[in-house]
């Protein structure tokens, strides 16, 4: 069964209701549950969690490959489709084309990559090389990354998704310094998807991005979900609580992606992950029941961050 965040947020909140009169028995079946994250501009449903692939660099021919590649494998067969990945990455969207073409899933998976380049012209040969690298003749989400060139690269951009090159377009940042240019620029542009940081230990993007992704129905993937690290530091000496299984949670990094999936805009983390049982755990957070604005708070209020 699949449904939407939208749904399952719902779904969460009447549940509550019919716990409260003390009729609720959780379905077994309910755990299974795919959750979804809604494109607003197409309503072309994603499995709510993807996978981030900065550290997919190598030697193609290193042993590390059948790592990259078992990942890969695991994070497919548990339903993930969505893989963002970058130029800017070393030579992972050379590793990722071979990758998702030797395991024969290259047309089954949600590709996204970025371009950062001032000059258009140089724009289009990076553009072009993403598609040679990568295998395809249309990629899915083309995003200016950390917004350099936004004005310059959104033209070609806008032109290549209408002549079906992209099928979305978007803009990225990792960093606050620049979220008052990323909503002019969400204010200024027609965009599918923005991609921010966003996490338990680091949510200032509440407070105006979030919100105006909401309004002009822009789809939000999340990068540092795990703010580095330091959320699963927070909680190194702390068991996990009895409200996990009311989101049917079963580690910490599952509570810390539910958190972020079930923000106030159609959020999609894609944590970065090179080992297979970590992939496996991560997709575990796309299953079950999500925490509604009651539990979010608990959240908050338990890890301290």
């Amino acid at each position: 069964m699949t449904i939407s965040r939208r749904d399952l947020l719902r779904l969460g909140a009447g549940a509550g209701l019919i716990a409260a009169a003390g009729n609720w028995h959780p379905l077994r079946a309910e755990t299974q549950t795919r959750i979804t994250t809604t494109i607003p501009s197409s309503g072309e449903q994603l499995p709510a969690v993807g996978i981030g692939t900065r550290d997919y660099r190598s030697n193609t021919n290193a042993t590390e490959m059948q790592r990259f590649q078992n990942t890969l494998e695991a994070f497919h067969k548990a339903g993930g489709r969505v893989i963002d990945t970058s130029p800017n990455y070393g030579n992972a969207e050379t590793v990722i084309g071979e990758l998702v073409s030797d395991l024969g899933i290259r047309d089954d998976v949600f590709m996204a990559t970025k371009v950062d380049r001032e000059d258009p012209r140089d724009g289009i040969k990076r553009m072009n090389r993403s598609f040679e690298l990568l295998g395809r003749e249309q990629i899915d989400l083309m995003q200016v990354h950390n917004l350099r060139g936004t004005e310059a690269e959104l033209e070609t951009m806008q032109a290549w998704k209408q002549e079906g090159r992209f099928r979305y377009v978007g803009i990225t940042t990792h960093s606050p310094r620049q979220y008052a240019e990323m909503e002019r620029i969400m204010r200024k542009h027609t965009l599918d998807f923005i991609q921010l940081n966003y996490s338990l230990a680091d949510r200032g993007a509440e407070e105006r991005l979030l919100p105006l992704a909401h309004d002009r129905g822009i789809a939000v993937l999340v990068n540092l979900p795990y703010a580095r690290g330091r959320l699963f530091r927070a909680v190194a000496n702390k068991s996990l609580p009895d409200w996990a299984s009311d989101m049917d949670a079963t580690s910490w990094g599952q509570i810390f992606l539910k958190y972020v999936i079930s923000a106030p805009a159609e959020t999609l983390p894609i944590p970065g992950t090179t080992k297979p049982h970590h992939v496996k755990d991560n997709m575990g957070a796309a299953f079950g029941r999500l925490p509604d604005a009651s539990l979010r708070k608990e959240i908050e209020e338990f890890v301290g961050l």
